[in-house]
């Protein structure tokens, strides 16, 4: 157990808090983070790992929503590229612009030139904050994007959205450490067994899901941010909510870079559903699929990797088919649509991932459906200004709870990076320096960093091989990031197991070492528990 966990889980039941948020996912995330740094005493559990749900599973695209203009949703997609272009400013090392290059078949149901105007309308409704679109022809097409299997294309065009420089739990997370920064006490592995409104407070049994111990929470407000499980939680606490979730599930397969340009590729799966082309350094994620499930749980069968491997074959030209053995790692995540009603239902495929929230007054308690990272900021004000229409005081309530540290935060890290050449201490093992890609996990926490590194040049090494990892990044994620698994770290604080196959990494002399960092004394248990999991 981590020295931060330990403590936290102490901590838990020695108070009454104003706020406590079941689940660590982007929704509770957010909401811890604005409401702490506005003042509020907030507790956050989760059952599992932060952001280990649909959070980690995403296609890491901060997008404007193009698609939902085929279904006239036209005040969505406003909110969104507005939220979209806001977290670019936010965020600009880590959420980024990227061209999408997009290819139409033949006897697609539109015709391209009029998806191309479509474009041009969401490109005016994002402010021309991204560059402009253009129409591409088909022999133009064949000639800028050779990868592209062009026999049965008609045109295309190519546009702009954001992507997540990094991966999509890391995003998260940083909001969990954010607000632990800000005071919030947050747990990992910890449930929400059930709550009850006594005496005008809430008393939330919780139990530590790895010891099984037991123990109250006592709050004056629940958010319930569950993600997946916000129905269930709910039934569980006896809350009726206005909405409900419908589940889509969605599956990526990771493999060596097929496309060498810093473009997605889209394209129409065969049942007419997106397709995507990701690029993810030196792999590319491909996928997705949607897929209407009832189960949170849900897993990647042989017939969705079968349909992900038949349309990448069909709609690029590779050297070789990929097949089931060409895949590195695997995504595989539910999306929680919000519908309306108690019997509400929906076309999953049509359904938005708009966010909705809603309040039961007379309880103080707050449940947050759908909802996506492209609108994450919006969550946190919203969830704020509603806590305090509850009562409770934000002593700081125009504090900015989001974005990265100023300009003179990072230009003094960048400066220290220069003078000690950080830059040449390790092989590059990407085209992105070790300086710009150290600002953007770790903000102003990368200058003590730096200060471990020049001080003994060994916390430089890396320790697992292509992963992209120092020895002190690993020492700062086993002191500060509530490792509290060796999954944790492999697949959520990091990306080490999306890009590094589960034979190297296994393999690799560098995981012993890791573990010893991580976990002390207890390195080989965790060891042997993730060898288990993944056996």
């Amino acid at each position: 157990m981590t020295n931060l966990r330990k403590s936290n889980l102490k901590k838990l039941p020695a108070k009454t808090f104003d706020v406590l948020v079941i689940g660590g996912g982007i929704n509770g995330a957010v909401s811890a983070a604005a409401l702490s740094a506005k003042g509020v005493k907030v507790a956050l559990v989760d059952q599992g790992d932060f952001a280990g749900f649909t959070s980690s599973n995403s296609s890491n695209l901060a997008w404007g929503g193009i698609k939902y203009l085929e279904s006239h949703e036209y005040a969505l997609v406003n909110k969104l590229c507005k939220s979209r272009n806001h977290l670019m400013e936010s965020y600009p090392s880590t959420v980024k612009e990227i061209r999408f290059f997009t290819s139409i078949q033949k006897g697609f149901r539109f015709k391209p030139f009029f998806i191309y105007l479509g474009t041009l309308l969401y490109w005016a409704m994002g402010r021309f904050f991204t560059k402009a679109p253009i129409y591409i022809t088909r022999q133009r097409l064949k000639e800028l994007q050779p990868v592209v299997n062009a026999k049965n294309v008609s045109g295309g065009f190519e546009y702009s959205d954001a992507y997540l420089h990094d991966n999509d739990a890391r995003f998260v997370f940083n909001f969990i450490r954010s607000s632990m920064s800000y005071g919030c006490i947050a747990a990992n592995y910890v449930a929400a067994v059930d709550s009850k409104k006594i005496n005008n407070q809430w008393q939330t049994q919780a139990k530590d899901t790895l010891s099984g111990d037991e123990f109250i929470i006592n709050s004056k407000v629940i958010i319930n941010a569950a993600g997946p499980y916000v129905d269930l939680v709910n039934k569980v606490n006896f809350q009726k909510t206005e909405h409900k979730h419908l589940f889509s599930k969605g599956i990526h397969l990771i493999v060596d870079q097929i496309i060498h340009d810093n473009k997605v590729l889209t394209f129409f799966a065969d049942d007419g559903r997106l397709f995507f082309v990701i690029p993810m350094g030196p792999k590319t994620c491909i996928g997705t699929t949607d897929t209407q499930t009832e189960d949170p749980t849900a897993k990647v069968t042989s017939f969705d990797r079968q349909f992900v491997l038949d349309n990448v074959n069909k709609l690029l030209n590779l050297p070789q088919p990929l097949t089931q053995a060409d895949v590195i790692a695997e995504r595989c995540g539910v999306r929680p649509l919000a519908v309306k009603g108690a019997g509400g239902q929906g076309d999953w495929l049509q359904l938005s991932r708009k966010h909705a929230i809603d309040v039961n007054l007379t309880d103080k308690y707050l449940s947050i459906f759908g909802g996506k990272l492209t609108d994450c900021i919006n969550v946190g004000n919203e969830i704020a200004s509603i806590v305090k229409s509850l009562g409770v005081e934000l002593p700081h309530q125009d504090y900015k709870w989001y974005g990265e540290p100023d300009n003179t935060v990072r230009d003094e890290f960048f400066h220290r990076a220069k003078l000690m050449d950080f830059d040449l201490l390790t092989p590059p093992t990407s085209t992105e320096s070790l300086t710009t890609r150290f600002w953007r996990r770790y903000g102003r926490n990368a200058i003590n960093m730096l200060e471990k590194i020049r001080e003994d040049p060994a916390e430089a090494e890396l320790l697992i091989e292509n992963s992209e990892y120092l020895r002190v990044e690993i020492e700062h994620a086993a002191e500060r990031e509530m490792v509290t698994k060796l999954d944790d770290f492999l697949r959520r604080r990091s990306k080490i197991s999306l890009v590094v196959s589960q034979a190297d990494i296994l393999a690799d002399p560098g995981l012993k070492a890791a573990c010893k960092i991580l976990f002390g004394e207890e390195a080989d248990d965790k060891l042997q528990e993730y060898l288990d999991s993944v056996s």
